[in-house]
């Protein structure tokens, strides 16, 4: 594949995740969590989802680098 290929499959893939930290966001701050352990699932799912968005945004620097 090519590296420009392997680009677009990571933009696609970040959008998606951005999309998901979007609505993890809000589902917070609107105060829909039920309970605490609610309310830290969803904090953990947005945290994660930012490791995972700044590992993608590497790989694709590193993609075009080559």
């Amino acid at each position: 594949m090519h590296p420009a290929q392997e680009t677009l499959g990571l933009k696609g893939l970040l959008d998606k995740v951005r999309l998901i930290i979007d609505d993890s966001a809000t589902h917070v701050a609107s105060g829909a969590p039920k309970d605490y352990a609610e309310y830290q699932k969803a904090c953990g799912v947005i945290e994660g989802l930012r490791l995972a968005e700044r590992e993608i945004l590497d790989m694709s620097r590193k993609l075009e680098e080559i």
